[in-house]
Parts: structure tokens; C-alpha cells; sequence
């Protein structure tokens, strides 16, 4: 099962944010990164054609042994579903339609959110929004793992368990660490999505509904794309907190993987982050970051040393202005 982590905390730190920081020395010495803040309307069309390629397969797999309903979840579906995750990432940073028109972004992130099979689009920007502005924050950014996710999973065997389970600590945890009152655009997002997965069940059948829930639940735990989860801000490095990943996933994600310069510039789509880091490289090009997130998923289950422990935790200072 292998031996227990050697870290039995946090890694708690009383600094300010790093990105603010590192955002205003690149903003005055490169004025035209300002250029690249503004909406990607490809965003729009990419995300109907994922959409529409879901249906199509929820459609080829309604007659199909439960076998391969499981394997194209996985092969397939998974891969979907979790990009989708990302462009809701994007549309939750306004990015498809700009800041004027954050509404229809809200009504955007429903429609894109339709093949996950759960309610996540509304409330996922939410608490998004608190990671960007607290991240690491206690009890307020709820990427942070919990003291009981930290203790619990701590040898090699647990920790494997735990990245299968990845996407029902993300869903459940903010219930534990922040939770929000409901608002009327979650009744709205949720009504909407359950509506789709009855419609799914009663035109296609059972198996169309498993391989949709299936292709989440699959995608978002023990697969490639997952690298990413850990990858951003868990500290391989002691004094790192945000990393980013260069690989060839990144065009499956909205380049998630830029995710320094995503921090730093939450208001530029994904789209344009490679520019940022070529405009500004010498503040990139030197940090720590990744290739693989196949080889940080490994690393993280094998490396002793290495837990959900192995994240910074900030006492917040300050006045704290939650949605």
C-alpha cells in the first residue's frame, strides 16, 4: 500500500498573492498585453460542435453491449466531457461573449454544461471566482483539499483512490468548506440539466444516459486530462504554488495549462495565453512547469512525499467579498 506521507500539514504561508504582484510588473513594461483581453468568439462555435458531436454518440450508443457503452465513455466521451469542463472554465471568465455581456455567458455555460449530466456550470464559476481572488485561502477556496483528504489519503494505494475520486471531492467539498446559499441561476442550471437527462433517458434509453454520467465521472477522475487538477498548485516543489503545463493536452483544454499566466491574466482567453508568455517570456520561461500530466498523475500517487497535504494555505487577511 506503501508508507505514509511524511507531511502532516499544510504548507501554511502569510503572503499576498503572487500573481497580483508578478501581473503589475509585466502590465508596465508590456502595455500591449491589454490587447489580448477580450472574448474569443471561437469559444461559441467550438463549444456547439462539442455539444452536437455528444449527441451524435449518445445517439450511436443507445443499442450497445453495456461493454462498449463503458469503453467509448472512456475513450471518447471522457475526453469530451472533460474539455467541456474547461470551456465552461473559460465561459466563467466571460470569455465567449466579454464582461458586458456576462448574462449570456451564464446562459452559454447551461447549454455547455447539457453533455456533463450534472449541474456545474453556475455554480462552478462561483467558487471560481474565490480561487482567483483567494487562492489558497482557509476556508474559502475550495480547491484546497480538506484536512480530512490530506490525513486519509497518504500512501501510495489511497491516493490512487483518491484521483479516481477526484470529481466527487470537487463536487462535494464546497458543501464541507464554503458553502453558499443557492441562487436562483443554480434552480435554473439544475431544472435545465435534469430536464436534458430525462429527455436523454426516455428518446434513447438507459444506456445514452449511463454513457453521458459515465464519460464525467470517468473523465474527470483517473485520466490523462486529470494531470491537471494536481499539476496547477500542488507543491512538487517547495515555495511553487502555481505551475504550468507546455504539452499537447493543452489543445484539448483551452490551454488550462498555462496556468501562471492564467492567474496572472484571468481576463485573457485561453486562446491567447501562448502570447502571453511569448511577449513576456522572461518571466515564464524560468519557473518551474510540466510536459506531462500523465507523468505528474504517476508522481503524485508514487512520491511519498507528495499528498493532498501538499498544497499552500493562506490565512486571509483583509476584507473578503464573497458572491
Amino acid at each position: 500500500m506503501g508508507n505514509r506521507v511524511a507531511r502532516e500539514d499544510f504548507e501554511w504561508v502569510y503572503t499576498d498573492q503572487p500573481h497580483a504582484d508578478r501581473r503589475r510588473e509585466i502590465l508596465a513594461k508590456y502595455p500591449e498585453i491589454k490587447s489580448l483581453m477580450k472574448p474569443d468568439p471561437n469559444l461559441i462555435w467550438i463549444v456547439i460542435m462539442m455539444v452536437l458531436t455528444q449527441l451524435a454518440a449518445l445517439y450511436l450508443v443507445k443499442d450497445l453491449d453495456w461493454k462498449w457503452v463503458i469503453f467509448w465513455a472512456y475513450a471518447f466521451g471522457s475526453c469530451i466531457n472533460h474539455s467541456m469542463t474547461l470551456a465552461i472554465h473559460e465561459v466563467s471568465h466571460n470569455s465567449a461573449f466579454g464582461h458586458y455581456k456576462a448574462m449570456w455567458n451564464r446562459w452559454f455555460g447551461m447549454f455547455a454544461n447539457l453533455p456533463i449530466g450534472v449541474p456545474y456550470s453556475i455554480s462552478f464559476k462561483r467558487y471560481h471566482m474565490d480561487h482567483h481572488r483567494y487562492l489558497g485561502a482557509d476556508g474559502i477556496d475550495v480547491d484546497i483539499p480538506t484536512d480530512f483528504e490530506g490525513w486519509f489519503f497518504c500512501t501510495t494505494f489511497r491516493k490512487f483512490i483518491w484521483v479516481i475520486l477526484q470529481p466527487l471531492f470537487y463536487a462535494f467539498r464546497p458543501l464541507f468548506i464554503n458553502p453558499k446559499p443557492i441562487t436562483y441561476l443554480e434552480i435554473i442550471n439544475t431544472v435545465v440539466q435534469l430536464t436534458f437527462d430525462v429527455i436523454v433517458y426516455y428518446v434513447l434509453g438507459v444506456k445514452s444516459l449511463v454513457y453521458m454520467l459515465a464519460a464525467s465521472l470517468l473523465g474527470l477522475g483517473l485520466h490523462p486530462i486529470s494531470g491537471h487538477f494536481i499539476a496547477e498548485h500542488y507543491m512538487f516543489l517547495k515555495g511553487h504554488e502555481t505551475y504550468s503545463y507546455y504539452g499537447p493536452l493543452n489543445l484539448l483544454t483551452f490551454n488550462v495549462g498555462y496556468h501562471n499566466e492564467h492567474h496572472d491574466f484571468p481576463n485573457i482567453p485561453g486562446k491567447n495565453l501562448p502570447l502571453v508568455r511569448k511577449i513576456a517570456a522572461e518571466y515564464y520561461d524560468n519557473l518551474p512547469h510540466y510536459n506531462s500530466w500523465i507523468k505528474v498523475l504517476y508522481d503524485f500517487v508514487m512520491d511519498d512525499t507528495i499528498s493532498p497535504y501538499s498544497r499552500m494555505k493562506r490565512h486571509q487577511k483583509g476584507k473578503v467579498d464573497l458572491d
